[in-house]
């Protein structure tokens, strides 16, 4: 049988080279943040940064990060991974993901929130969206107090993805009246880059 002429058949596909991504989710104290440690992992195994988010939450900090590569190069990065995973003042989450896809169809809003903090603000706002099948893109929120009254107060900055055949106005009438109903200073823009 000559060789050149046997062919592979009910194969998947061959993914591009550097088409393998894995999602890294650590959690450390503030002092030792692990974000050196892991992009110096990320270039070190041959691997691109490709997405990357960082947030101090209480005395921790947290860091989420997308890296991509070829499969030995991912392959390289989860075995740095489980080393560097063995310190318990570091809680390490890794796994591998796909791209996703592109979400054209949703429009891109920012809503910003700010009211005196009470239980369940942010659950009112998050499940108004959930359902009007409004995705939460990004978000983050806190509590603080006011520096002129000493009140606490809650604030929300969240990016959501309207799909692109809702009525705009309407959601935005809905949207204030919610808003009204607790008691919320609050805008709804679309995204400008």
């Amino acid at each position: 049988m000559n060789l050149k002429t046997v062919t592979r058949l009910n194969h998947p596909p061959v993914r591009p080279a550097a088409d393998h991504q894995l999602l890294i989710q650590a959690v450390a104290p503030a002092a030792d943040s692990p974000l050196l440690l892991l992009s110096r992992r990320i270039a070190d195994a041959g691997c691109n940064l490709v997405e990357s988010r960082v947030a101090t939450v209480g005395a921790d900090v947290s860091v989420l990060m997308l890296a991509k590569g070829a499969w030995d190069a991912i392959a390289k990065l989860e075995n740095a991974l489980g080393r560097i995973g063995r310190d318990e003042n570091l809680h390490l989450l890794s796994y591998r993901t796909q791209a996703r896809d592109q979400q054209s169809h949703l429009l891109p809003y920012m809503v910003e929130a700010v009211a005196a903090d009470k239980p369940g603000v942010l659950v009112e706002l998050i499940e108004f969206f959930n359902r009007r099948k409004i995705s939460v893109e990004q978000m983050s929120s806190m509590r603080y107090q006011a520096m002129q009254t000493g009140a606490e107060m809650f604030q929300a900055q969240i990016t959501i993805g309207i799909p692109a055949d809702t009525r705009i106005a309407e959601l935005r009438d809905e949207f204030m009246e919610l808003c009204d109903g607790l008691n919320l200073d609050a805008i709804m823009d679309p995204v400008k880059f």
